[in-house]
């Protein structure tokens, strides 16, 4: 079980808070937890909880915070979905990698100012992670359903470590013009994996509710722990 703590944003913005579950013993390195339109939900916190089993420190930063502080919605009530998409219209994803950066910043200090730090996200997190590996020194950055990425190809050349994206083929808020565009942009990259999800749609790999399909879950989940074992050990 984790807890929250305080967050310095950067260029003296203030603070924002973020879920932090730490590992039994000392970490191996830390990893930041990019969270859906739904917020730090339970779904994001287990999934702290889950590195932090794994021998991983994590931390999952509340990006809405200067639109809504402490959100957590469920994706299986639509009200609440609905109310994630409107978020998503209102968030300053420019903002949100400075929060990031801001958390990478707070990871290495929990490390003791050594260690190396990965970031995972999941869908509007995806399209987040993918421009924290272009924008920043993460070391290690994996993305599920990552949303708008072939529109973010331009700053592709910018990416220095290792990048894993997990892409459903039947994602409903990513077309297939869009997968092709992604997998034309970025195969060829040396520093870029991409993995296919035949039949799968946006949010397979969520801790729970109805859009978890367990073995694509299981599948990308393996996959994003033997990347970290790599690059992050």
């Amino acid at each position: 079980m984790g807890e929250m703590i305080d967050v310095a944003a950067l260029n003296g913005e203030g603070t924002f808070k973020a879920y932090r579950a730490d590992p039994a013993s000392a970490p191996t390195a830390a990893i930041i937890v990019i969270q859906e339109v739904f917020g730090v939900n339970p779904g994001i916190r287990q999934k702290c909880d889950r590195l932090a089993a794994q021998g991983y420190l994590a931390i999952a930063p509340d990006l809405f915070w200067r639109i809504e502080p402490g959100v957590a919605l469920n994706p299986d009530v639509p009200e609440e979905m609905q109310r994630g998409l409107s978020l998503f219209g209102q968030f300053d994803q420019d903002a949100g990698i400075r929060d990031i950066e801001a958390s990478i910043h707070a990871a290495r200090e929990l490390l003791g100012g050594s260690g190396k730090v990965g970031a995972v996200g999941y869908c509007l997190g995806g399209r987040l992670a993918f421009m924290t590996a272009c924008r920043t020194d993460i070391d290690a950055s994996v993305g599920y359903y990552g949303v708008g990425i072939d529109g973010l190809l331009g700053e592709k050349h910018a990416i220095a470590h290792p990048v894993l994206l997990h892409i459903p083929t039947e994602d409903g808020f990513v077309d297939k013009a869009s997968q092709q565009r992604m997998h034309e942009g970025l195969d060829d990259h040396p520093k870029v994996t991409l993995y296919d999800y035949a039949g799968e749609d946006h949010g397979f790999a969520t801790e729970m509710g109805d859009r978890r399909s367990e073995a694509a879950a299981n599948l990308a989940d393996e996959r994003t722990a033997a990347f970290f074992a790599e690059h992050l050990g």
